[in-house]
């Protein structure tokens, strides 16, 4: 069933009940104001006729013989009374008034006899005002209730117009969006829905049109890093392919320095993978993290050490500046190594000759450790800036494949620090310098 007849059906069920419920508030009320109507104007002569039938039967040992010799109008001052007494078996044990039985004991008063809280009978009371009342009693209700239930059902076929178009109305917003759902199954990732509201319909639009968009993102992204893998592995595989073709043309003994270059494209080709393996490992949240203990000034200290040789061949400077007393924190050391090799490694790489690097511990509140690694290198262009974490990202000039890795390092360098619940991030200005700042927490559970 579609959604607006769902909407409709519930809004008309909503309106009859209603409906149903005034007409049978409107009849009770109606009925039992002229109810008092009449107890009001002939109370006081019903409860006379059942005082002296309740005496008579007392003192008759509750028996209703000779019970005709009585004259129960007497205390009763209205002109063509009738009374009409019963026993518990419906048969008639008095009559008195010129009025028919039958008009008596339909327009007439009724009430119980009770002695001693059992009943003994019962009468009616008749005279012809009383028999009005009891025609208003009969007519008005039904009149009030014809008169409201055929202006109900006017207004009801109103009311369920109104609320067909209503539900129409509400379920539009869904009957534009449908199409586009459809068509995203399909496989149309980025399809964006038209609706321009701004209730909830207008939220989960948005919300679909965000989901589609990335949809597509995460597609273009997958499609990219399945192209960029390829690549990186046709190249090495294309070599170590020609060489061997190369060394079986030959026919000859391969002496062991032919085969270094396979070697070292076996060598890089295992990087890659083994790269690979960790960025997934860390995206999906399994990568193991050993943390321990580590002063951070004595992990930079080793580092510029190490990467001290590969610095002096281009005559560049590397300074240590730790600035706060506060550079123990809970890390796995061999991750944010890796980190700081990757940066201090691209530093070099990109910084000319002559040039400048700082490594600078630092902190400006007791929740953080800022790790600043900053060059005075060739930079990097704005527009390339918020993809540089980005899997096989390469710039088209400065970190083009020949001056450049595998495009994975600094992919892996954030996912590590994010293990790390940290955060990295970059700024740069060509032909001035690139700053890599990595924010790592003192309480790093």
């Amino acid at each position: 069933m579609r959604f607006h007849l769902k909407i409709f059906l519930t809004m008309a069920s909503a309106i009859v009940g209603i409906s149903i419920i005034f007409v049978l508030l409107t009849h009770l009320i109606v009925s039992r104001s002229i109810e008092a109507v009449i107890q009001e104007a002939r109370g006081s002569e019903v409860s006379l006729i059942a005082s002296e039938l309740e005496d008579y039967y007392l003192r008759h040992n509750q028996s209703w013989e000779e019970i005709e010799q009585s004259d129960l109008r007497l205390s009763v001052h209205q002109k063509s009374s009738s009374v009409l007494v019963m026993d518990n078996h419906h048969q008639v044990i008095l009559q008195q008034g010129d009025s028919p039985m039958k008009l008596v004991t339909r327009l007439g008063v009724k009430h119980t006899i009770l002695v001693q809280g059992k009943s003994a009978g019962y009468f009616y009371y008749y005279d012809p005002e009383i028999a009005s009342f009891n025609k208003i009693l009969i007519g008005i209700p039904i009149s009030v209730v014809i008169v409201i239930s055929v202006s109900g059902l006017l207004l009801l076929l109103v009311a369920l117009i109104i609320a067909y178009q209503l539900s129409k109305w509400l379920a539009s917003p869904l009957k534009k969006l449908l199409p586009s759902i459809e068509r995203l199954g399909q496989g149309e990732l980025g399809i964006q829905a038209d609706v321009k509201v701004q209730d909830e319909y207008g939220q989960i639009a948005s919300a679909f049109n965000l989901m589609s968009a990335e949809l597509q993102k995460a597609e273009k992204l997958r499609r990219n890093m399945s192209a960029d893998i390829a690549h990186e592995l046709r190249t090495p595989l294309t070599i170590i392919g020609g060489k061997m073709d190369e060394l079986q043309q030959r026919g000859q003994p391969v002496p062991p320095e032919m085969l270094l270059p396979l070697q070292d494209e076996l060598i890089r080709l295992n990087r890659l993978v083994e790269e690979l393996r960790t960025l997934s490992l860390a995206e999906a949240g399994q990568l193991h993290i050993n943390k321990v203990e580590t002063d951070m000034a004595d992990l930079a200290q080793q580092l510029c050490a190490v990467i001290e040789p590969l610095a002096d061949k281009k005559n560049i400077a590397i300074h240590l500046e730790v600035l706060t007393q506060q550079t123990n924190l809970l890390v796995d050391p061999n991750r944010i190594r890796q980190v700081l090799l990757n940066l201090l490694t691209n530093a070099i790489r990109y910084t000319p000759n002559q040039g400048t690097i700082w490594i600078r511990l630092l902190n400006t509140d007791d929740q953080w450790l800022n790790i600043i690694v900053e060059d005075t290198g060739i930079g990097i262009a704005a527009e390339h800036l918020p993809h540089l974490f980005d899997r096989f990202y390469r710039t088209d000039d400065a970190r083009s494949r020949a001056r450049g890795g595998s495009g994975l390092g600094l992919a892996i360098a954030k996912q590590y620090v994010i293990s790390h619940q940290g955060t990295i991030k970059v700024e740069s200005q060509e032909n001035q310098g690139t700053r890599f700042t990595i924010q790592l927490p003192y309480a790093n559970a």
